[in-house]
């Protein structure tokens, strides 16, 4: 079996430095909010090239605390809009109703998948506060009408960094192209933890000190609570992990990227939709490979069947779940045709080429 993606080969990869940064942490009695953390947070904001980074403890729990952080500074209050992509996995979502305020989703382009820029004026209302955006699969989303949109109306861009961390849009990282970021280090990103994890980077001051605040029962003084807060803080252990594997984040995803070239270049399926590329290739990271066929169930199931292993990302829009009832009439026609045709294929910087070479043969094949 060609496993979609494997952890225990990526992590097994740095096992010498991973073990011995994790005794140490355990050797050293302090778990929270310590020296490790710290240190990850420095290396993190010195590769984003943001001036904050804050470890916290899931990236759900990062785009939270960003909306929550702005309403506490008075940038937004409960009921106010935030602009979001369709197409999106359902945190994007749950971040900005967790907080009172209400998504407006925006149909992507079907040439990347990514919000369709050029139709979220038309969203943009009085209430309208921010613009989240998600470099969905790991391909950025961003261009300078988007700036100029954001300033016009003076909204703040939201990154949801997710899946795209180590991409770049002009020279700049991805978490650091508009005012704020959230990342998620779950075990199966381009920068995983060895259980959950996530981050928030930004160069606002007075955001990056609230939201530091209110990750810690909204205290930046022990026993003194400014805010209402929450306990969302990234361990020592995790993030001794995480550090040892950020210094490997751009080779690995660089092997990604050659990956995603073989398969672009010897896929010959014409049943199959492969992802367009930008022109220059340090705007794509490949967290994921997706393709779209019509036939999606009856080709996960050859693939199965010939040892490939797939995966779905994600088989129902947000608009679509049982948790959004009072979006589930809404129609948006190229997100559910998106959602109702995505298949993932193996990618990961330790697979090797040989098994490249038999996934597309395998594809190939297939009539």
């Amino acid at each position: 079996m060609i496993k979609f993606l494997d952890l225990q080969k990526i992590n097994l990869a740095y096992q010498a430095e991973i073990e011995e940064r994790i005794l140490n942490t355990f050797r050293s009695g302090w778990y929270l909010l310590g020296t490790e953390v710290n240190t990850f947070e420095t290396h993190l904001a010195q590769y984003i090239g943001s001036g904050h980074a804050i470890g916290v403890a899931n990236g759900l729990d990062a785009l939270r605390l960003i909306l929550r952080a702005y309403i506490e500074l008075g940038i937004m209050q409960k009921g106010d809009e935030i602009i979001v992509p369709a197409n999106t996995y359902i945190a994007s979502l749950l971040a900005i109703s967790d907080n009172g305020l209400v998504p407006v989703l925006v149909e992507p382009d079907l040439e990347n998948y990514n919000i369709d820029i050029s139709k979220i004026e038309e969203k943009i209302r009085s209430k309208t506060k921010a613009i989240m955006i998600v470099h969905l699969y790991g391909r950025v989303v961003f261009s300078n009408a988007l700036k100029d949109l954001a300033q016009k109306h003076q909204l703040k861009i939201i990154e949801d960094n997710a899946q795209a961390i180590g991409a770049e849009w002009e020279g700049k990282k991805t978490g650091n192209l508009g005012d704020v970021a959230g990342f998620s280090f779950y075990p199966g990103k381009n920068l995983g933890a060895l259980g959950d994890g996530g981050g928030v980077t930004t160069s606002d001051d007075d955001l990056a000190k609230t939201i530091r605040a209110l990750a810690n029962y909204g205290s930046m003084q022990k026993y003194v609570n400014i805010y209402q807060g929450l306990n969302s803080r990234l361990d020592e252990i995790q993030a001794a992990v995480l550090d040892v594997k950020l210094k490997y984040i751009d080779s690995e995803n660089d092997r990604r990227r050659e990956i995603a070239e073989r398969y672009l270049s010897e896929i010959k399926n014409p049943a199959i939709i492969l992802p367009n590329v930008a022109k220059n290739g340090n705007e794509h990271v490949w967290h994921l490979f997706v393709i779209r066929i019509q036939e999606r169930e009856k080709f996960q199931t050859y693939l199965t069947e010939k040892g490939v292993q797939t995966l779905i990302h994600y088989p129902i829009p947000p608009h679509k779940q049982d948790a959004y009832k009072e979006m589930n009439d809404l129609v948006y026609p190229l997100t559910e045709q998106i959602h109702n045709e995505v298949l993932s294929l193996p990618i990961s910087p330790v697979m090797t080429d040989e098994e490249v070479g038999n996934v597309i043969e395998i594809i190939n094949k297939k009539e």
